[in-house]
Order: structure tokens, then C-alpha cells, then sequence
């Protein structure tokens, strides 16, 4: 059953990130032809604005996501009802709370881009809007989200994002063709994702027979505090780098960031939704103390992690500065042409992934306050340093603080999952990683000696990092069997177990 329902989840978050990298792509298309760069980049402000709202989040969600795998794991109907019902009672004040947050913000952020002469109006209605779907998730969603999850149903959730993003996304271009101005679009927009919370709630109480309303809500969850840390870091981490540039720069760099950050948020959630898919069957797995299985499956997940890393940063860090320029073609109001800022996001990207599986290992197995103290070291140093550069480097200073922040989390990481989880030396996931390291350096370094590509279109595009793509894959491949050769051969014997069983069915 863990292998099933795992198998569904990555199927459904493969799907459900490709069709959020399309929407990510075509929706802020949309806006920068019909509107302009000018208003792509106070959208994209504002939503990193009400961002820092899941700061109340507290660290909440993932610590009752690690509370309710070992009570799941126990069948305790009581206890999962009075976490479930403890989380709702806490994320309804976080609900509240985000409404007071969002009038002071429509008092404050007019006066932030004021040197951008944008109408108050304007701004404010914008901001109510694009907070209303952050409002119902909280409000109505999150808790059950959190059960499915630890339930190893992420593909639920999947199934009816995948759902939200396409309805939104032919919403968007019919308002836009129709000639609509830019609110009604985005209220539209948000309307739809408003659903989403009010179907996952309703597909909860018909599966499952958890009656929150006589449920005590007391439930004594552990390490919320230490939660905090962790979520402010990831906060911070994530939207640092906008608020930097909408109060330091101009909307336009805003935008500019917005356009090359569609590329990298899209290969950073599909390898968040690749990790997602899994954890929960990892956190079973260390519920049930089966030590010896979780160093396996985790190896061979690893070898398989890094290798998709290797072919997909391959490509990123040759072909994002000219995917932007075919993206942005016949735009003139900015300069979205920035190879350097290109490479260096792309650099901040890379080690974010690779962060990935270490950083949900350790919370999985609820060390919070064990990695608490490195993500305040990566907050601090992510703001510090991105403030410190950005008035003379702009979007160059403000990548930098954020390779710099995410470089010391990921060592740290690192380190704590294979010594206090998997107990093991941290040099077998280091060896690993540096393998990667020189087979991307070495691809990146030839393509560009023999051929420096400058697609023209989509299609000469895709043609070009099919190739790229696999010379990476082959090169991984081969680097893989020479120097890790026992983690290769688990791998080779799960995949058959797999052909099997699919030849059985």
C-alpha cells in the first residue's frame, strides 16, 4: 500500500507541477503583453508581500505533519482528531490575524512603490484581491491538507490543484482577449482558487469519519517553537529577494526577477513535489524505527534525485538567460536580457534542490530544534548580505545573498540527516553530490566552448535541451557506475521489482 499510494503521489505531483510551470509561464505572459512590466512586477510584489503572513504559520504545519505520522502509523482515531482539530483552532487565528495584516498593508505598500505612480486605488484593490485565496486556505484548507499529506494522499491534493491551475489559467486568457482590466482578472482568478480548500474539505468528510466538532483541540503538539525558526528561514529565503528590489530598485527589476524566478520556482517545486511524494513513506518508515530499509530506499532515491538534478541544472544554467529572451520578445519597457543574474539564480536554484530530500528528512523525523539555530544563521545572512549589495549589484547583489544563505543551510543539512537519521557518514551523500557538480561544470563548460546556444524560438529551444539533456543524463550515468556502483546496482533491483509488478497487473 506505502509503494501504491506513493506511486500515485508522484504521478499526480509530476502532472500538477507541469501544469503549474505552464501556468507560472503563461499568465505573467499574459499580463506583461496586455499590462506591461510595470504591473507584472507589482503583482509580483504584492504576492511576496502577503507572503510573509505564513510567518504567523509559525513552523505549525510541518510539525503537525511529523506529529500525525506516528499516530497514523498507531491507527488513533482520538488523537488524530484532537491534532487536527488543535491545528484548525490555531490556523483560524492565523486567518484573523492575516486580515488586520492585509488593511495595514494596503496603508503601507502605496507608499513603498510611490516612485512607481501607480493609483492607490488601484494598488489597495489589487492587494485585497490577490489576498483572498491565501485568506480561504487558511481558513478553510490547511488543516485537512496537512492529514492528507501525512496520509500519503498528496495525489488528492494534487488532482484538485491540477484542476484549480487549468480552470484559472483559461479564466486569465478569455478575460484578457475580452479586453478586462487587470483586477477583474485577478479576482476571477482568485475566485477559482478559492475551491480548492472548500473541495479537499469536502472530499474529507466523505472518506473519512473524523468529527472535528467533539474533538477537544488540546492536543499537546511538540516543538512548535522550534517550528518557527524553520519557517521563518524558509519565508525569508523565499521572498527576501522581491522585497529587497520593490524597496531598493523599481518594479521593472522586479519583474525582470519575476521572469527568470518562473524558471527556477518551476524546477524548484517539481523537485519539492518529487521529495513531497515520497516523505511521508520515508516518515513511516522512521515512525516504525526501520532503520535499515530507510538507509536503502534512501540511497537509491538519492542516486536517482541527483541524477535528475544533473540533467535538469545542465540545461538550466545554458538555456535560462535564452529561454527569457524568446519569452520576452518584443518587450522594450525593460532589459530582460541579464546572463550573469541568470547564472547565478540558476546557482541559488541548484543548491536549493539539492537541499530538498536532507532538510525533509530531518523535519520528517521532527528534528526542529535541532536545525533551528542554522535557520537563523540562513535568514540573517540572506537579508545582510542581499541588502548590503543590492544598491550598487541590484539583481546580481540580491541572487548573491541568497547562494550565500542557502550554501550554509545545506551543508548543515546535509550533515544533520545522514548522521542523526540515516547514521551514516555524510561523505556517501557529499560524493555524490561533487559527481554531479563536475558532470553539470564539465557540460556547461564544452557546450559553451562548441556551441553557445542562442535559440530563436520555442521549438530550436526544446530541440537544444533534449540534447543537452541527454548528453547530462549519459555522462551522469557513467559517472554513477564507476564511482557508486553499489548504490547503482539497488537501484537496478528496484527498478526491476517495479517491472514486474507492472507486468503482473
Amino acid at each position: 500500500m506505502r509503494a501504491k499510494r506513493a506511486l500515485y503521489n508522484v504521478i499526480t505531483n509530476l502532472i500538477l507541477q507541469l501544469v503549474a510551470i505552464v501556468y507560472g509561464f503563461i499568465v505573467p505572459k499574459i499580463v506583461i503583453d496586455y499590462f506591461g512590466s510595470d504591473v507584472n512586477g507589482l503583482i509580483a510584489s504584492i504576492t511576496q508581500f502577503l507572503a510573509y503572513i505564513a510567518l504567523l504559520e509559525s513552523g505549525f504545519g510541518p510539525v503537525v505533519k511529523a506529529t500525525l505520522y506516528s499516530v497514523i502509523a498507531k491507527k488513533d482515531h482520538n488523537a488524530i482528531a484532537n491534532i487536527l482539530k488543535t491545528a484548525e483552532k490555531f490556523f483560524r487565528r492565523i486567518a484573523a490575524v492575516f486580515i488586520l495584516y492585509v488593511v495595514i498593508l494596503c496603508v503601507i505598500f502605496p507608499l513603498i512603490i510611490a516612485k512607481d505612480d501607480f493609483d492607490v486605488v488601484f494598488t489597495v484593490s489589487l492587494v485585497v484581491i490577490i489576498a483572498l485565496s491565501t485568506f480561504a486556505e487558511y481558513f478553510f484548507g490547511i488543516t485537512y491538507r496537512l492529514f492528507l499529506q501525512a496520509e500519503q494522499k498528496t495525489y488528492v491534493v494534487s488532482i484538485i490543484q491540477i484542476m484549480s491551475y487549468i480552470l484559472s489559467m483559461v479564466a486569465v486568457f478569455l478575460l484578457a482577449l475580452a479586453g478586462q482590466n487587470i483586477l477583474i482578472i485577478k479576482l476571477v482568478s482568485g475566485l477559482i482558487f478559492i475551491f480548492r480548500p472548500i473541495l479537499q474539505n469536502i472530499y474529507m468528510k466523505k472518506k473519512y469519519n473524523i468529527n472535528l466538532h467533539t474533538a477537544q483541540g488540546n492536543y499537546p503538539i511538540k516543538q512548535k517553537w522550534d517550528g518557527l525558526a524553520q519557517h521563518i528561514a524558509a519565508i525569508i529565503r523565499d521572498n527576501t529577494d522581491v522585497v529587497v528590489l520593490t524597496i531598493f530598485t523599481t518594479l521593472a527589476e522586479v519583474s525582470i526577477y519575476s521572469v527568470y524566478y518562473l524558471v527556477i520556482s518551476g524546477i524548484r517545486r517539481a523537485f519539492l513535489t518529487l521529495n513531497s511524494s515520497l516523505d511521508a513513506s520515508f516518515g513511516d518508515m522512521i515512525a516504525k524505527g526501520e532503520d535499515e530499509n530507510l538507509r536503502k530506499s534512501f540511497s537509491a532515491y538519492e542516486l536517482i534525485y541527483l541524477t535528475a538534478i544533473t540533467v535538469v541544472f545542465a540545461c538550466a544554467f545554458l538555456l535560462i538567460t535564452p529561454f527569457v529572451a524568446i519569452y520576452t520578445q518584443g518587450v522594450t519597457d525593460a532589459n530582460y536580457i541579464q546572463p550573469l543574474f541568470g547564472y547565478l539564480l540558476t546557482l541559488s536554484g541548484l543548491v536549493f534542490s539539492v537541499m530538498i530530500p536532507y532538510c525533509s528528512l530531518s523535519l520528517t523525523a521532527g528534528h526542529f530544534k535541532e536545525t533551528r539555530i542554522g535557520a537563523w544563521v540562513e535568514a540573517g545572512t540572506n537579508i545582510l548580505v542581499s541588502v548590503a549589495l543590492v544598491i550598487k549589484f541590484g539583481l546580481v547583489g540580491v541572487a548573491i545573498g541568497t547562494v550565500v544563505a542557502m550554501t550554509i543551510r545545506t551543508i548543515e543539512f546535509v550533515y544533520h540527516a545522514n548522521k542523526y537519521i540515516l547514521k551514516q557518514s555524510a561523505w556517501l551523500s557529499i560524493k555524490k553530490m561533487l559527481i554531479s557538480s563536475v558532470v553539470i561544470t564539465i557540460v556547461v563548460v564544452l557546450t559553451q566552448i562548441f556551441y553557445t546556444p542562442n535559440p530563436t524560438g520555442y521549438l530550436e529551444w526544446i530541440f537544444i535541451a533534449f540534447v543537452v539533456a541527454a548528453i547530462a543524463m549519459a555522462m551522469s550515468i557513467l559517472a554513477y557506475t564507476v564511482f557508486c556502483k553499489r548504490e547503482m546496482v539497488i537501484v537496478a533491483k528496484q527498478m526491476k521489482k517495479i517491472l514486474r509488478y507492472n507486468r503482473k497487473r
